[in-house]
């Protein structure tokens, strides 16, 4: 079972707006949630399920408003919540900002949005692109000619519409790598972790099947592609976006899927590797930004850099070493130069750590690649598929002390 109400507080608790799905919880009992969630955190102990008798409140905090589901029966939790994360995404895509000001200046849109989101407590149109073509913005009723409910509502593909065309049909595929780094002061890696996204711009005509293949392990396992010159990445953690089959997945490592139109994240995953800090000679990493912090009381600072530009941040209490373009193999060096009053106060403070930002285009840590790209229509036009590698910097964080 799912939902039987769901509702929008303010920051104090205040309904501002609802709507009853199912009809078997009375509305009233919202009234139980606020103070249940005070004394709760009071007692220091929180948690995203509340229970005032035979009522189960599921909530989540965005901005200064709360979310929340009301049900009596063993709801399926992980559907309740992931819908209402899906409601704020909706919302954050119609109204820019959600907040309580968003809300209550779009009270007519946000009601047709709650009625199409979920029927009788169970969520059914949650993609906004496709609500976007009968939810207008322009009007408080549903505009003449778009009334219509499209097709897509009822299809199984409910994230696409029929009907798409493009004079050039085109697929750009980014994937974007982010590393997360913790190394303390002695050079040993506390924490290295690769997480990766792989984001599509679908500009194709029709109802296209495509089919992504990837340097996956156990796909080369399964294939007896493993070995010799076949370098595979294990991927971790892998989530992927509503249209892609699962079962086909599951049964032989194939995603396969009817993409939405435009821009979407095809699948995020995660792998925990020790990070190498040397990068291929012919890479380059562009937009280095290596922020140095200093004791808050530091003045007169002179700098000398071997590469690049550095600047004191005295807001920040941080030096900032900026390198346009930092290519691999090579090593370079700030001197900087302070007085510092007292040296004591450094000691009370501590050595907060030194933090990287960069990004690497063409390359990636755990060297992951598009293998192919099919795309399948009925009227078999050809179309291109287009990939970019990129690296950036995650939460990369030296210690010093």
């Amino acid at each position: 079972m799912s939902a039987s109400a769901v509702f929008i507080l303010d920051v104090k608790g205040k309904p501002l707006i609802s709507r009853n799905y199912k009809g078997d919880v009375a509305m009233s009992k919202i009234e139980h949630f606020m103070p249940l969630l005070v004394q709760r955190e009071e007692e220091g102990a929180l948690a995203p399920l509340l229970s005032h008798g035979e009522v189960h409140f599921l909530w989540i905090k965005h901005s200064n408003l709360y979310l929340v589901a009301t049900t009596s029966k063993n709801a399926n939790a992980s559907l309740v919540y992931s819908f209402l994360y899906k409601t704020i995404e909706v919302f954050c895509e119609y109204f820019k900002e959600l907040e309580e000001e968003s809300i209550r200046d779009n009270f007519v849109i946000v009601y047709e949005l709650l009625d199409e989101l979920m029927d009788f407590g169970f969520p059914q149109t949650t993609d906004s692109k496709i609500l976007q073509e009968y939810i207008t913005q322009q009007s408080n009723k549903l505009e003449t000619g778009k009334s219509r409910v499209p097709p897509t509502v009822t299809n199984a593909v409910s994230w696409r519409s029929e009907g798409i065309k493009y004079k050039k049909n085109e697929v750009f595929i980014d994937v974007i790598e982010s590393v997360n780094l913790l190394v303390n002061a002695n050079g040993s890696v506390l924490l290295s972790e690769i997480v990766g996204t792989i984001k599509l711009k679908v500009f194709l005509s029709g109802m296209p099947e495509l089919r992504l293949g990837l340097n996956d392990r156990v796909l080369f396992e399964l294939t007896g592609l493993s070995g010799g010159k076949n370098k595979s990445v294990e991927l971790e953690d892998v989530k992927f976006h509503q249209c892609v089959r699962l079962s086909r997945f599951d049964n032989d490592r194939t995603i396969s899927f009817i993409p939405p139109d435009g821009d979407f994240e095809l699948m995020s995953y995660r792998l925990s590797t020790q990070a190498k800090g040397q990068f291929k000679k012919q890479s380059v990493a562009n937009g280095v930004e290596i922020a140095v912090p200093v004791p808050s009381d530091a003045d007169s600072p002179r700098f000398k850099t071997s590469v690049g530009s550095a600047k004191y941040v005295p807001e920040r209490n941080v030096v900032i070493w900026s390198i346009k373009s930092f290519p691999g193999g090579k090593e370079y060096l700030m001197r900087a130069h302070f007085g510092l009053p007292s040296v004591e106060k450094e000691e009370v403070e501590g050595r907060p750590p030194i933090g990287v930002k960069f990004e690497i285009p063409y390359f990636t840590v755990s060297g992951i690649q598009v293998r192919y790209m099919k795309i399948i229509e009925k009227s078999g036009y050809q179309a291109l598929p287009w990939v970019r590698y990129i690296t950036q910097s995650g939460d990369y964080q030296l210690r010093t002390s």
